[in-house]
């Protein structure tokens, strides 16, 4: 197992190429690069956005995107959103839950966005929600647990 412990979340890499050229991404996660990629940048308020494109690899046997993918997606965002409150410090999810509200197709472009609704201490809670090409797929909260410095 990688030791990552140095390359807590606010250290990202900037894409260089493609449509998702100027976007961050964390490289200390090979999971969530062979799995999106995922992306994140901070909006102009502010705010975090996730975003990948829907390829063939991410659908279900019906031809939509797999619900472990999207879950998966919900997990990376949780950190993007929470990447203030986490600032330098490393932290694992304690729980994600999600309800399925739409189908994304192949091809889509796939975004979160959300909102910490308790942080301040080790235990950080926040909610969001995924689209695919600007229409709800997946409502999720999650809690994300800050571990303690090594």
């Amino acid at each position: 197992m990688n030791d990552i412990s140095s390359d807590g979340y606010a250290h990202s890499e900037i894409e260089t190429e493609g449509e998702f050229a100027g976007w961050a991404y964390w490289p200390g996660d090979p999971y969530e690069r062979r799995s999106g990629p995922f992306y994140r940048k901070r909006e102009e308020n502010g705010e975090q956005v996730c975003a990948f494109r829907a390829e063939p690899r991410h659908m279900n046997g019906a031809g939509f995107m797999h619900g472990g993918c999207l879950l998966t997606f919900a997990d990376f965002a949780l950190f993007a959103i929470a990447s203030d409150e986490l600032g330098e410090d490393n932290a694992v999810t304690m729980n994600l839950s999600g309800d399925f509200l739409g189908a994304v197709p192949p091809g889509a472009l796939v975004e979160a966005r959300g909102e910490v609704t308790r942080g301040g201490g080790k235990t950080i809670f926040v909610r969001g929600l995924v689209t695919g090409n600007g229409k709800p797929a997946l409502s999720f909260t999650g809690i994300i647990r800050r571990l303690a410095a090594r």
